[in-house]
C-alpha cells in the first residue's frame, strides 16, 4: 500500500509539473502571437515611463515578468531599445511626439544623459517632448529638463535636493554578533572604502573628501544641463535645493520656471492631443518602449558587423548573467566576438562597480587579445570602476560620460573570523588535526596567523602593484603618478579625463562611431554579445528560479532593493577583490 501511494503521488506530481510547463508554454506562444498586433498609426505619440531601473539592454525573457503579473506592454525595456525607439521615432513620419511620465528613475546620472542627448536631437525633428508627473524626483527631471515642457500635478511637488553618497556599515553589527572581519588592505589604499563598512560606523576622512569632490562634479553637470536648458542659475537652483522650497511647493516651481505649468494628468492629454493634431474628442494611439521596439523596422543585417558585448554588474569567477559579470561567461562572449570574422570592430559597454580581481584579470587577457586582431573601444555607462576598471584597461580608446564613476584602483581582501560568535552564541567548538601548519587555512572558526597575515598582505599588495602597472602601461603613465591617483579613489568621468583616465567623453553611439571609424565602416550593423538565453532555455535550463525570486523582491521592495542588492553582493565576495562599494542617492 505504501508503494501505492508513493507512485500515485510521484505521478500526480509529475503531472502538476507539466500542467505548469504546459500553462508557462502556453502563455508564451499567446504572448508571441500579439507581439505584432499594434500597428504605427498617424499621428501616434511614443509612450515612456522609465519609473524603474533601467538595465543596459532589454531582457529576451519576458517570461519572468508574465509570472510576476507584469504586462507585455510594460515599460521595462533596456537603454538599447529606448535609444533606437527614439532615434527611430525622430524619423518616423507617424509619430508625433514623445510623453514623458517619469516620477522616479531608477538610473544613475551617466544613462540620464545618454538619454537627454537622444532627447535632444529628436527635438531637433520639430516634434515635441511634453513631461508630466504627479511627483517628480530630481533624476526624472533632469531627464524632463531635455524636452519642451514639464508639468506635475497642482498639489505635487519637485523633488531638487542635491545627491548624496550612501554607505551602509556593518561593523555594529558584527560586534554585536561577535564577528571579526579581518581586512588586509593594498598599500596606501586609503581611499579604497570598500572595507570601511566592516571596521567604521561612518565614512573616514578620506573617503568623504572624495565623495564631495565627486559629487560636486557631477551635480555641477547636472545644474549646468538645467541652467542651459531652463535658464536657471546654478546659484538659485542651489539655494533652493538646499531649502527644499520646490519639494513642499509646486507653486514655488511655477514661480521659479522649473515647470511650465501645474495640471492634472487629463490636461496634459488635452494637450499633447492638441499638440498631435488630434481632435479633442478623438483618441490618442499611445505605444510603449516595449510595443514601439516590437514593430519598428528591423535594422538591416549587413555583411560588415561591429560587436558590442555589454559587460554588466559586480564582476565574479565562473558563469555570470544579464546582473552580473562572470569571467568565463564575457571571456567567451570576447573571443566568439575576436573570432567572428564578420566583426570588424568591438565596443565592450563596462557598467560595473567591480568584483574578483582575479576575475577581472582573465577578461583583461581576453581583451588583450581581441585589441591584437581588431579595434577595441571602451564605452563606460554608470560604473566602470575597480575591476571594472581594470577590464576597460586594454581598449584602444576609452570613452566615458561626465557622471561616469570610474577609477577606484585599488585591491583588498576580507577574511571573517567566526571563532567567538559560534563558541560563544551558538555553542560549537572546533578541533583540527593536519598534516601541515597552514593546512587549515581559509577556516572561518579560527583567527588569521601573524605568518597568514603577512602573506596576505603581500599577496594584496603585489595585486595593487599588478593594477598600477597595468594602468601605467596601457594609459602610458607613471606608475607613481597612477599610485597618486590611484589608491581607491573613485573620479568622475570628466575628472578622469583630466587625469588621463579616460580618453574622451561620450556615450555609447560615440563609442559605436569611433570604432566604425578605426575600422573603414560606413555600412554595417550591431551584433550583441553576450547571446541572452529566451525564455525556453530559462525554463528547460532551470534557470528561471533566480530572476523569478529577483523579480518578486525587486516588487516588494520598491526603491529600497538597493539595500538588499548591497547585501547581497557581499556574498560573492571571494578572495581579492577590486570592488568600489558606495552607492549615488537622488
Amino acid at each position: 500500500m505504501k508503494q501505492f501511494f508513493k507512485f500515485m503521488f510521484a505521478s500526480c506530481l509529475g503531472s502538476a509539473l507539466m500542467m505548469i510547463v504546459l500553462l508557462i508554454i502556453t502563455i508564451w506562444m499567446v504572448n508571441s502571437s500579439t507581439k505584432s498586433t499594434v500597428t504605427v498609426k498617424p499621428k501616434t505619440v511614443l509612450y515612456m515611463n522609465l519609473d524603474y531601473n533601467i538595465p543596459e539592454r532589454t531582457t529576451e525573457n519576458n517570461l519572468t515578468d508574465m509570472l510576476m503579473g507584469l504586462d507585455k506592454n510594460s515599460d521595462m525595456s533596456g537603454m538599447n531599445d529606448i535609444i533606437a525607439n527614439i532615434d527611430e521615432a525622430k524619423n518616423d513620419p507617424n509619430i508625433s511626439g514623445i510623453f514623458l511620465e517619469l516620477s522616479t528613475i531608477g538610473s544613475s546620472p551617466a544613462n540620464i544623459e545618454e538619454l537627454r542627448n537622444h532627447i535632444v536631437s529628436f527635438r531637433e525633428s520639430g516634434k515635441f517632448v511634453i513631461s508630466y508627473a504627479d511627483n517628480m524626483g530630481q533624476n526624472a527631471y533632469y531627464l524632463a529638463t531635455a524636452g519642451d515642457e514639464i508639468y506635475i500635478n497642482p498639489d505635487g511637488g519637485l523633488d531638487i535636493h542635491g545627491m548624496a553618497s550612501q554607505i551602509m556599515f556593518y561593523k555594529n553589527l558584527l560586534d554585536k554578533l561577535d564577528i571579526e572581519m579581518q581586512i588586509i588592505r593594498g598599500p596606501n589604499n586609503k581611499f579604497k572604502s570598500a572595507v570601511e563598512p566592516y571596521f567604521l560606523d561612518k565614512m573616514s576622512d578620506a573617503n568623504r573628501e572624495q565623495m564631495t569632490k565627486l559629487l560636486n562634479t557631477i551635480w555641477f553637470k547636472i545644474v549646468s544641463d538645467i541652467n542651459a536648458t531652463r535658464g536657471i542659475s546654478i546659484q538659485r537652483i542651489n539655494e533652493l535645493a538646499d531649502n527644499l522650497s520646490l519639494t513642499f511647493d509646486p507653486h514655488i516651481a511655477l514661480e521659479e520656471n522649473f515647470v511650465d505649468g501645474l495640471a492634472y494628468r487629463d490636461e496634459i492629454i488635452a494637450k499633447i492631443k492638441n499638440l498631435a493634431g488630434i481632435e479633442e474628442n478623438g483618441k490618442i494611439n499611445i505605444l510603449t518602449n516595449t510595443q514601439y521596439a516590437d514593430v519598428r523596422p528591423a535594422a538591416k543585417v549587413k555583411a560588415d558587423k561591429i560587436a558590442v558585448i555589454y559587460a554588466n554588474g559586480q564582476i565574479i569567477d565562473g558563469e555570470g548573467d544579464d546582473e552580473t559579470i562572470g569571467s568565463i561567461t564575457l571571456s567567451k562572449a570576447i573571443r566568439e566576438a575576436r573570432e567572428n570574422k564578420k566583426v570588424k570592430a568591438i565596443v565592450m559597454r563596462v557598467n560595473s562597480p567591480g568584483g574578483s580581481a582575479l576575475a577581472s584579470e582573465v577578461i583583461r587577457r581576453e581583451v588583450e587579445l581581441a585589441k591584437a586582431e581588431k579595434p577595441f573601444i571602451i564605452s563606460m555607462g554608470n560604473y566602470a570602476a575597480s575591476g571594472g576598471y581594470w577590464i576597460s584597461t586594454e581598449g584602444h580608446r576609452i570613452f566615458a560620460d561626465p557622471t561616469t564613476l570610474t577609477g577606484s584602483i585599488g585591491v583588498f581582501g576580507t577574511f571573517p573570523n567566526a571563532k567567538k560568535f559560534l563558541n560563544e552564541r551558538v555553542g560549537l567548538t572546533f578541533d583540527v588535526a593536519k598534516t601541515n601548519e597552514n593546512a587549515d587555512f581559509g577556516s572561518i572558526v579560527e583567527p588569521l596567523t601573524p605568518y597568514q597575515k603577512a602573506m596576505l598582505q603581500k599577496y594584496v599588495g603585489n595585486t595593487y602593484n599588478e593594477f598600477t602597472a597595468l594602468v601605467a602601461r596601457t594609459r602610458g603613465l607613471r606608475q607613481s603618478y597612477v599610485d597618486s591617483i590611484g589608491q581607491g579613489r573613485v573620479w568622475a568621468g570628466a575628472d578622469a579625463l583630466e587625469i588621463g583616465l579616460v580618453d574622451e567623453l561620450g556615450g555609447l553611439d560615440k563609442a559605436i562611431a569611433y570604432a566604425a571609424q578605426q575600422a573603414n565602416l560606413t555600412d554595417y550593423s550591431i551584433k550583441s554579445y553576450p547571446k541572452q538565453k529566451d525564455m525556453m532555455e530559462m525554463l528547460m535550463g532551470g534557470g528561471l528560479q533566480e530572476p523569478y525570486t529577483k523579480s518578486l523582491i525587486k516588487k516588494r521592495l520598491g526603491n529600497n532593493y538597493t539595500y538588499f542588492e548591497a547585501v547581497e553582493n557581499i556574498s560573492k565576495l571571494d578572495g581579492v577583490q577590486a570592488l568600489m562599494p558606495f552607492m549615488i542617492v537622488e
